[in-house]
C-alpha cells in the first residue's frame, strides 16, 4: 500500500515513516500542506496519515479538500488535539480514524490494518487460496498449519492482491505499493517477488493476466 505521511515533527515523523515502511508499505513524507499537495499531484495514495497542526495551515483543510474532490484515500488523523469536539470535527470532515499523540506505534499498525480492511470491503480478514490462508489482520500466511515466512515486500505484494481477491491488479499498482517516491524500480522486480511468493504459497495461487496484471486465485 502506498502511504502519504503529512507530519512536520522531525523525530516523530521519522519514527512513523520508518515504522510504516517496516510493515512493507511505501511511504512518502510531507512536512507541510504545500509539499503534500505537490506529492499528491504526481502520485496516488491509498492511505494518508495526517497531522492537523502544520506550519502552513490546518490539516483539516486538506482533508475537506480531498473529500470534496472525492479522493478515495483512507485518512487517519494523527494529532495532539484530544478534545472531543476536535475529534468529531475530524470525523465529520471525512477522516476514517483519529489517533491522539502520544501513541504506541503498534497501535498505529493496528489502526492502519483495520482501516485498510474496511476499505477492501471484506468483513473477514482471512482469505483462502489453494492450501494457504492469508490473514490480513494478523499479517500472516498459514499453510497446512504452518506459518509461511514472507519478506516485508513479498507480504505487501501478496496483501495488495489479497485485498482485491479474484480481481486483476496491475503491475504499476504493485510497484507503487512497495516503492516510495523517487526510488528506482527495476523492470522485473514485481516478477521476482511473485516468483518467490508462488514458491512459498503455491504455484497456482497467483495468475498472470498477460498485458494486464496479476490476480489471486481464491476459493
Amino acid at each position: 500500500m502506498r502511504v502519504l505521511l503529512v507530519e512536520d515533527d522531525p523525530v516523530l515523523g521519522s519514527a512513523i515513516r520508518d515504522h510504516v515502511a517496516s510493515l512493507g508499505h511505501a511511504v512518502d513524507r510531507a512536512h507541510h500542506l504545500a509539499e503534500a499537495d505537490e506529492l499528491m499531484s504526481v502520485a496516488s495514495y491509498e492511505m494518508i496519515l495526517l497531522d492537523l497542526r502544520l506550519p502552513d495551515g490546518n490539516g483539516l483543510d486538506l482533508l475537506r479538500k480531498l473529500r470534496r474532490a472525492d479522493n478515495p484515500a483512507a485518512i487517519i488523523i494523527l494529532t495532539a488535539r484530544d478534545r472531543l469536539s476536535e475529534r468529531i470535527d475530524g470525523l465529520n470532515a471525512g477522516a476514517d480514524d483519529y489517533l491522539v499523540k502520544p501513541f504506541e506505534l503498534d497501535e498505529l499498525s493496528a489502526r492502519i490494518t483495520a482501516v485498510a480492511r474496511r476499505y477492501s470491503g471484506r468483513t473477514s480478514p482471512v482469505i483462502r487460496t489453494g492450501s494457504a490462508e492469508i490473514d490480513l489482520a494478523r499479517r500472516v500466511v498459514m499453510q497446512m498449519n504452518r506459518e509461511v515466512f514472507l519478506s516485508s515486500r513479498e507480504w505487501i505484494v501478496l496483501e495488495e492482491l489479497a485485498r482485491k481477491p479474484g480481481a486483476t491488479v496491475s503491475k504499476r499498482h504493485l510497484e507503487d505499493a512497495i516503492y516510495a517516491f523517487g526510488m528506482e524500480v527495476e523492470s522485473n522486480t514485481i516478477e521476482v517477488y511473485l516468483s518467490r511468493i508462488r514458491k512459498k504459497v503455491g504455484r497456482d495461487t497467483i495468475k498472470t493476466i498477460r498485458g494486464v496484471g496479476y490476480k489471486l486465485v481464491v476459493q
